[in-house]
């Protein structure tokens, strides 16, 4: 992963100590952003920890933290309401502000969702708001013990049931929440939003989504989360919205790609810039003229951190986009009806004497394999015309010919 990751705590609206997790680019940040968890959950469920991974990898640091009596924050559970989950994350806005920056972005998940809403007001920096199954009435959250609410009214508290825990609601707690009423607070915030939320979700239903979009001025943005359940338990539903809300976020807080956010580096025009990042043994950042970046690395079987592609995974790439572009050329020259050209490339090494067609006679040698699938209606004579010359790319000749490579220290 490129990215660090610091635990920290701070104290939380009734001076209890919050644990939370600062997940941060090996660069200097763009820009923070807050991530408030779902109702009895923590701070490392596999949403937030992916989450927060895609925007470290964009620039953007992410605080994490166990509401009050939950995770490893110290505090009673049983004392704690909507309230007190508001001012917690108020209290985090502090501890940013006071020790970095102010946080730039507020997400939220189920009722954290709710809690962001309530809090944005409260952080004027804040400039864009997230949420993810969220609902638009705090007061949802009390169908997932309604089995109980007799006894919480008789009794003032009992023992619950949720997520397979047991946890104590009293009835402070139904009180605060009926008293809440966020859609004035959604109206007058004047942030950017995003909604995401399940139209399948059966834990927070999809007309909560239609509320809170309702009420929000724009700009506003819905995503539809297809088939995910509740909790985005499937790691491509968790994947799938953290990559969205990433790119959704650099409209509003700027992001960058992760070569920039882990190196900072930029090459001149013309050129190609490589620079270990420091992130685990061969990672790399690479600007090629100051223009597009990405990360290069080994896999961890290997060594390395699998952050990016190998460099032979990027010589390939190079091969293989150079023989499409050039079948395309050619196919609009000829005005020939191709769709689209894919070329499957394979590195390996082979013992020469394999080899019909090589000079080489003795040792080992390189072979790359290029598999091209002209898509089209044509007849057979017009896709191997195609086919035939994607070996005449540029790339493809200078891989046949001598190349002199000059290393040289830079002055």
């Amino acid at each position: 992963m490129a990215s660090r990751s610091e635990k920290i705590t701070f104290p939380g609206s009734d001076g209890n100590l919050l644990a939370g997790k600062l997940d941060s680019p090996v660069g200097p940040p763009l820009a923070y952003a807050l991530w408030a968890h779902c109702f009895s959950c923590s701070k490392d469920v596999f949403a937030a920890s992916r989450v927060a991974k895609s925007l470290t990898e964009r620039g953007i640091a992410v605080l994490r933290f166990d509401f009050t009596g939950l995770g490893t924050s110290e505090g009673d559970f049983a004392n704690t309401n909507f309230s007190s989950n508001v001012q917690d994350l108020i209290a985090a806005t502090n501890y940013l502000r006071d020790n970095f920056e102010a946080p730039k972005m507020l997400i939220g998940h189920s009722l954290g969702g709710a809690a962001v809403l309530a809090a944005a007001p409260h952080v004027p920096e804040a400039l864009a708001i997230c949420t993810i199954g969220a609902p638009a009435d705090p007061a949802h959250v009390a169908d997932q013990f309604s089995g109980s609410r007799a006894d919480i009214e008789r009794d003032g508290k009992a023992e619950v049931s949720l997520a397979g825990r047991p946890f104590t609601i009293k009835k402070q707690f139904l009180d605060d929440i009926e008293g809440q009423k966020l859609e004035q607070s959604i109206g007058s915030m004047r942030k950017a939003l995003l909604v995401f939320h399940s139209p399948i979700d059966a834990v927070v239903g999809i007309e909560n989504a239609g509320r809170i979009f309702q009420a929000a001025k724009h700009p506003k943005s819905f995503v539809t989360l297809d088939a995910a359940d509740h909790m985005l338990t499937d790691r491509q539903d968790a994947v799938y919205v953290a990559d969205v809300l990433a790119s959704w976020a650099a409209r509003y807080i700027g992001t960058q790609s992760a070569a920039q956010a882990n190196s900072g580096i930029s090459a001149e025009p013309g050129t190609v810039l490589v620079a270990e990042t420091g992130n685990g043994k061969f990672a790399n950042a690479v600007s090629i003229g100051g223009k597009h970046s990405f990360l290069a690395d080994e896999p961890i079987s290997y060594g390395g951190t699998d952050t990016g592609p190998t460099p032979y995974d990027l010589l390939l790439a190079g091969l293989g986009a150079c023989k499409a572009m050039t079948m395309r050329m050619y196919a609009e020259r000829k005005g020939f009806p191709m769709d689209q050209a894919r070329v499957t490339l394979r590195h390996d090494k082979i013992h020469a004497d394999d080899c019909e067609a090589c000079e080489t006679k003795s040792g080992r040698i390189d072979r790359i394999v290029a598999e091209i699938e002209v898509v089209g209606d044509m007849d057979a004579e017009t896709r191997q015309k195609i086919i035939d010359i994607a070996d005449k790319c540029p790339v493809h000749k200078t891989l046949h010919s001598e190349v002199f490579i000059e290393s040289r220290q830079k002055k």
